[in-house]
């Protein structure tokens, strides 16, 4: 999706990044692909340990996590990105099997959640509602 960034000289555009955190490859497999089908410039990591190095590279302009992974958890991710200063104000989107994890998700810093199963009419409203025309 194309997003106006202004550099204080130009206005130009540029596609919206997604990092995609999930540790079953068949999610982030069809989420990247869908996603990219949209115009989305996505990057997947199926380990939630590489996910601050891949962050770091990546600098993503929405975080799309899972909860339950191996450690650490999205929780423990949502709370750690938002102890980093360069990922504090990017919107992150919880999407979760785990009934219930929305108010905790909040609580930690998420901005959106989604239950699995979802429609992906419904994530791409989410994304757009988390990050419409910003940057």
């Amino acid at each position: 999706m194309p997003v106006p960034v202004d550099d204080g000289q130009h206005r130009k555009i540029k596609m919206a990044k997604i990092l995609i955190v999930d540790d079953d490859e068949k999610v982030t497999t069809l989420l990247g692909r869908y996603l990219s089908s949209l115009g989305y410039q996505v990057t997947t990591v199926n380990q939630s340990s590489k996910a601050i190095s891949a962050a770091e590279q990546v600098r993503p302009d929405l975080f799309i996590l899972d909860i339950m992974m191996p450690p650490p958890d999205g929780f423990t991710l949502t709370g750690m990105l938002r102890d980093n200063i360069k990922f504090a104000r990017t919107p992150i989107l919880i999407i979760t099997a785990l009934d219930n994890s929305n108010s905790r998700a909040t609580t930690l810093g998420a901005n959106g959640y989604l239950a699995k199963p979802f429609n992906l009419d419904e994530l791409d409203a989410k994304i757009h509602e988390l990050i419409g025309d910003q940057q």
